[in-house]
């Protein structure tokens, strides 16, 4: 998935202090966790043994594949393609923020005036066919995902000058600006070989293997159905301290289900081995039987210290029954989320406030002096409610109800000029209001439902359609659509990827993360000072800041968080006995456990 795959490439994110490096690590704090001689991360067993066969269903939405190339905008990769396959000069730690080590690269400097940084790639480094990487490899992948890759990427390394080949092996990109979090971006540029696809247009790369450097290949496929990954036996960075312990299976396979039904009955039967489960209702009732009171199948908890990002019903203001934020304060107000989570939720939720969510960056209460400074500037541009307390979301816990919520509504939508008559709600040219909620979850139908039927008790006219992944993808990234459920990356904190979230350049851009079409200066001015920010209370003042006027004009209608990862196994596997703070379930499965018993 596309945006998966750009969110690799933002997982280090500033936070606070003045950046530190040495030849193997680069940290935006002072002194990165692992000294130069470290031998593996903390949170894999470097001693697990290399076997076994692991069996894995599609780990989301997507219910098929067309190519392999995860990079290019049309069509939808083979799940595990991108993890699997491709490296980048330095990859994150999951117990740090902000800190990167070497992977292709074995050195990597930061210039004096931190306009550029240089990487040299470390000799034993080999793509899958044999071939060295070479620093015109690494400049070969930077300009092909500049210039024909994805539109996302020219946002993502839009501060990025060039790449320039020093010598055979070492290659330094050069920045436009002080961009604090440049030298972690460009260490996350996926590398692949010149000659992969030669000849052929980057963005018509269909199911032609990958010629990169990761630790599997692909062995065998079935569009549609399945795809199967083997273990690279000349994988060239088995032992680098990065890699060390990880990418424990000899083989991945992954089926490909067409609804979270099916996938978990095929689950219970033994045709996978692991689920990542996201339904507070499945996880209540379904992880029932003989096999979990027997031990043959595990259900448990994994605690985790991620941020919870943001989740919603996300509106396109590009529609114009969307652009009055009265409107939007209306259909916030007609979510109940207090009885879904009663009744629907089985109490295993907590309601999303902010888009920094469960992390220091959300805004809370008044503004703070640090924010203020930042707002005042802006003051002819922002709703004065800015300046007040920072909007919660509505509740129906008494003394508030449902009823009252609703009365509040139906308040905003006539002072926005529409009145309920002739049966809907209609504005002054007796248009009514109606609009379609998309989505691809099958899962999610019955929360749609309870909101459509609150939505209806104010005259307003909903199509709740359920489509399949490829054509929810294809329509998201032209942004066809009036209303869908969207769950955004977590991040540890934020950075450049908030230009692609919320820049006014975004919102043009096909397959951009700005779905709700957001155009504010205001907004693009908030994101450029985040992103400059050098020190950790200037990062927090910029991101609560920016929460906070985000948060005033009512873009979402926010859903919900667990501070959990609800994962149910086969009891077949060996698991670190310690687990990193930030991780998602999936790619943790994959990249750090092992088969202790045989399938």
């Amino acid at each position: 998935m596309l945006k998966k795959t750009l969110t690799l490439l933002l997982a280090w994110l500033a936070c606070q202090g003045s950046p530190a490096w040495a030849a193997h690590a680069f940290s935006l704090y002072a002194t990165p966790k692992y000294p130069a001689d470290f031998t593996h991360f903390g949170y894999v067993n470097p001693d697990a043994p290399k076997r076994g066969t692991l069996h894995l269903a599609n780990p989301d939405r997507r219910t098929s594949f067309d190519k392999f190339n995860p990079f290019s905008l049309k069509g939808v990769s083979a799940a595990g393609v991108s993890d699997l396959m491709f490296e980048s000069l330095a990859v994150g730690s999951s117990d740090e923020v902000a800190t990167m080590y070497g992977l292709l690269a074995d050195d990597m400097a930061l210039a004096p005036d931190r306009m550029s940084m240089t990487f040299r790639l470390n000799p034993k480094a080999r793509f899958n066919n044999g071939d060295p990487v070479l620093a015109a490899d690494v400049k070969h992948s930077f300009d092909t995902l500049m210039s024909k890759g994805a539109p996302q990427f020219k946002t993502i390394f839009a501060d990025v000058k060039q790449c320039v080949v020093l010598d055979e092996r070492t290659v330094r990109f050069d920045f436009k600006t002080k961009n604090h979090e440049l030298p972690l971006i460009v260490g996350g540029v996926p590398v692949f070989s010149r000659k992969w696809a030669a000849g052929t247009s980057f963005d018509k790369i269909q199911l032609e293997a990958p010629i990169a450097t990761g630790p599997y290949l692909i062995e065998r496929y079935d569009v549609g159905r399945s795809i199967t990954y083997r273990r690279n036996p000349d994988y060239w960075g088995a032992e680098v301290p990065s890699r060390r312990g990880m990418y424990n299976f000899e083989r991945i396979l992954y089926r490909f289900y067409k609804d979270d039904v099916a996938r978990l009955e095929a689950f219970k039967a033994g045709e996978f081995d692991v689920v990542v489960e996201y339904s507070a209702k499945n996880w209540a009732r379904s992880y029932k039987g003989p096999k979990f009171a027997s031990g043959e199948i595990i259900k448990r908890e994994l605690t985790h210290s991620n941020s919870a990002g943001m989740q919603g019903f996300v509106m396109n203001l590009r529609r114009p029954q969307f652009q009055d934020v009265r409107v939007r304060r209306a259909l916030g107000l007609a979510l109940d989320y207090e009885w879904m989570n009663r009744q629907l939720f089985y109490g295993q939720y907590k309601r999303i406030y902010s888009f920094f969510n469960n992390s220091d960056m959300a805004a809370t209460g008044l503004p703070s002096e640090g924010e203020l400074r930042l707002l005042e500037p802006l003051r002819d541009k922002l709703d004065p409610a800015v300046f007040g307390p920072a909007p919660v979301p509505p509740s129906t816990d008494p003394p508030s109800s449902l009823r009252a919520n609703l009365l509040a509504a139906r308040d905003l939508l006539a002072q926005a000029g529409w009145e309920y008559r002739d049966g809907a709600l209609r504005n002054a040219r007796g248009e009514p209001f109606s609009f379609e909620i998309l989505d691809d979850q099958s899962a999610l139908s019955r929360v749609i439902s309870v909101y459509v039927r609150n939505l209806q008790k104010l005259g307003i006219q909903v199509n709740q359609r359920t489509a399949d992944y490829a054509l929810v993808q294809k329509r998201m990234e032209e942004f066809d659509f009036d209303m869908t459920s969207i769950r955004f990356p977590d991040v540890t904190s934020p950075g450049n990827e908030m230009f692609d979230m919320f820049g006014s350049k975004a919102a043009d851009q096909p397959g951009s993360n700005n779905a709700w079409g957001l155009k504010d200066p205001a907004v693009d001015r908030l994101v450029e000072i985040l992103v400059k920010a050098t020190t950790w209370p200037d990062l927090v003042a910029s991101a609560r800041a920016l929460d906070r006027v985000l948060l005033h004009k009512h873009i979402v209608v926010t859903h919900w968080y667990s501070s959990t990862h609800r994962v149910a196994y086969r009891n077949r596997f060996g698991i670190p006995a310690v687990a990193p703070l930030y991780y998602q379930a999936n790619p943790y499965v994959v990249s750090s456990w092992w088969e202790e018993k045989p399938r």
